[in-house]
């Protein structure tokens, strides 16, 4: 994003975004007892989500990068891993206002903050998640019976 010429659209998206991915730790933090947020403010969770969404757009295709072999041989499974890595960073970056017990939360925080942010992002209509539905008519009966027909 060019920051010299704002773009109202392009600042639409990423506050979109931003929200969104807050959502995303707030209930993983609510739901996962292993997460914890330090501290009575309320820009703790508004901090985190911004410190993970940097680490998202610069280390993660880096780490993905690095790690494309085990990511063909899991058939992207190890995203996840990558996905938990980088939570357990912004905990280690935010120190005492971003708690998380082990790793393990950390993989389970990481799986409810994806599942949640594509939940999310379906439903707002962000990101580039698009589900569409179309309904075609059935074809027409063809001359000479309506079995299945075979050709060889």
């Amino acid at each position: 994003m060019n920051l010299t010429n704002h773009n109202p659209a392009h600042l639409r998206k990423f506050l979109q975004s931003w929200m969104i991915n807050t959502l995303a730790v707030l209930v993983a933090v609510y739901v996962l007892p292993g997460l914890h947020f330090q501290g009575d403010s309320l820009w703790t969770p508004f901090v985190a989500s911004l410190v993970l969404g940097i680490l998202n757009a610069f280390v993660r295709p880096i780490m993905m990068l690095m790690a494309l072999p085990l990511l063909i041989f899991t058939l992207g499974l190890f995203t996840l891993i990558i996905n938990a890595c980088l939570l357990y960073l912004v905990h280690w970056l935010m120190g005492v206002h971003f708690q998380i017990d082990n790793f393990w939360w950390a993989l389970l925080g990481a799986v409810v903050i994806s599942v949640v942010s594509v939940l999310l992002n379906i439903l707002t209509g962000s990101g580039n998640t698009r589900i569409q539905v179309h309904r075609h008519s059935p074809p027409p009966d063809r001359p000479g019976g309506n079995g299945p027909v075979i050709d060889v």
